[in-house]
């Protein structure tokens, strides 16, 4: 046995599942693996930013690494945005880098970089020195690594730097994988400090991310605010959330600062749950970085790698409220509207005809802004572009489809977005995923004419015009996704989306639907 069958055995051993591959020479050995050992699932990918973006989704749908197979340091450059949201959503990961040997680097041939520092950017565990006799433990360790929390933004991807001598060496074979880790958790004296602020009333709020979005935080920080009148909120952009009718009705903090410090106007105690302080997405002239208002005093109840279960669990038995009502999400009937698309009117569309437990990825301000009005329509999981890099959504979309093939998925992009991983459609063709793609197509990158206002500019020039404009051609979505295989249709109008909507859901396999929307500047 060579070192990498070795690999993935143990990594199949250790319980991956998943392979998400873009290969190139320097995998060969890896690929003639993934061949022997058919308990792990290889799917294709046209792109490398659509492997790890897969990878991110699947991670966040069942909360396990899938791997992925890049093709040295230009191949995981490839992928390094998609690793940037998944890292923000703590998603774990293994990511196998094929390499040249050792004695070949010196040769300084074409595909020679630094992986390493590429690396560093996003993984909490990197190792690049395996050799064939060391690559199964090594791939036991990276997948141990991706379960390990960690604390701030560092994330549980590994990352595994494969020389193609340790892949094609003979190897004594697979290894067993380690003992899981665990979260840590808070002391008492944490929920000693905090439970008298929170008895005494007043104006305080509770702050839920990452492990505190999980169903279980989110039912218990609704009875410790049923049982004190503090509020919930979650951040902005939640790696993953499970809301609709039943679920813990929580609100989020909206997008711009000025938004976030109205929201957060008059909370005396601010309560951190698994995340931080609430930042400004970028920074404005006069406009503070951390967002957190006069006469606010912050606190916190759990770190991001600590169990926020757990805590509120212990936090609700202080309080006594364990007892106490969950306020839920409730059903409302949501017409379907009707007349030419808009924002308002596709979210309308996708409101009222979201099918039961759908799984909606979005990378657009208009998908963001959807997620409000889908919490009294039907039971959802929603997964928000965590780190601000667009072309999230389609891969996150079929990540999802791959881990719940029994679960509807619905991503909502914007055209810009959109066009960054358009690959995704490719891969979602070809395994069949039950995907339905919405493009809002307003022609133009939006965001970019919000933020030139807020600097005060009445009229834009013609460079600057052009510069957020992609009208000029404009994109056919559904030619093109017809292109990678998958079918399409264009909606102008409220009535067509919904029926387009309907169609695709009771349709096995992927569809499109181009939404031709007014920009709204």
């Amino acid at each position: 046995m060579n070192g990498a069958t070795a690999l993935i055995e143990t990594l199949a051993d250790c319980g991956v599942e998943l392979c998400i591959a873009n290969p190139g020479t320097s995998e060969m050995h890896l690929v003639q693996a993934l061949d022997s050992v058919p308990q792990m699932k290889s799917v294709l990918a046209l792109f490398e930013g659509v492997c790890t973006g897969a990878a991110d989704g699947y991670a966040r749908m069942t909360g396990k690494p899938a791997a992925t197979l890049l093709h040295l340091g230009p191949g995981l450059a490839n992928g390094i945005a998609n690793l940037h949201n998944a890292r923000r959503a703590n998603s774990p990961m293994i990511n196998i880098i094929g390499n040249h040997p050792n004695y070949h680097i010196g040769f300084d041939a074409p595909l020679t970089s630094d992986i390493d520092t590429l690396a560093k950017n996003y993984s909490s565990w990197i190792k690049s020195c395996s050799t064939n006799d060391t690559l199964a433990q090594d791939g036991a360790d990276a997948y141990t690594a991706t379960l390990r929390q960690t604390p701030g933004s560092a994330g549980q991807i590994a990352t595994l730097i494969m020389g193609a001598d340790a892949a094609w060496g003979e190897s004594t074979g697979p290894v067993m994988p380690n003992a899981l880790p665990q979260r840590s958790k808070i002391d008492e004296q944490t929920i000693q400090k905090l439970a008298p602020l929170l008895e005494k009333g007043g104006s305080n709020m509770l702050l839920l991310e990452h492990h505190g979005t999980d169903p279980a935080a989110l039912a218990l920080a609704s009875k410790i605010a049923s049982k004190t009148g503090c509020r919930l909120m979650t951040g902005t952009f939640p790696g993953r959330v499970d809301g609709g009718p039943g679920a813990a009705a929580v609100e989020r903090l909206p997008y711009f600062p000025e938004q976030v410090l109205a929201t957060l106007k008059g909370v005396e105690n601010l309560i951190l749950v698994g995340g931080q302080i609430p930042a400004s997405f970028f920074a404005y002239k006069g406009v503070p970085g951390q967002l957190i208002p006069e006469g606010c005093k912050v606190s916190r109840l759990s770190h991001i790698e600590e169990d926020a279960i757990d805590a509120l669990q212990r936090m609700a038995e202080r309080l006594s409220a364990q007892n106490e009502p969950v306020k839920n999400f409730e059903k409302v009937e949501i017409a379907k509207p009707s007349g030419e698309l808009d924002t308002k009117s596709i979210i309308q569309s996708v409101a009222a005809t979201l099918p039961e437990n759908v799984i909606v990825a979005t990378d657009s301000g208009g998908g963001n802004a959807a997620y409000p009005y889908c919490q009294n329509s039907t039971a959802n999981t929603w997964l928000s572009l965590t780190g601000g890099a667009i072309g999230q959504g389609g891969p996150c979309a079929t990540g999802a489809a791959l881990a719940c093939p029994d679960r509807q998925v619905l991503a909502l992009l914007g055209d810009g977005g959109a066009a960054y991983t358009n690959q995704s459609f490719w891969t979602q063709a070809r395994e069949g995923l039950n995907v339905t793609t919405v493009v809002f197509a307003n022609r133009s990158y939006n965001i970019l004419n919000v933020e030139y206002a807020r600097l005060g500019v009445t009229e834009i020039g013609d460079i600057a015009a052009g510069l957020f404009d992609i009208g000029n051609p404009e994109i056919n979505w559904v030619d093109m996704a017809k292109g990678f295989g998958v079918p399409g249709a264009t909606a102008d109008t409220a009535e067509e989306l919904s029926s387009l909507l309907e169609k695709s859901y009771e349709t096995p396999g992927p569809f499109l639907i181009q939404a031709n929307a007014e920009l709204q500047r």
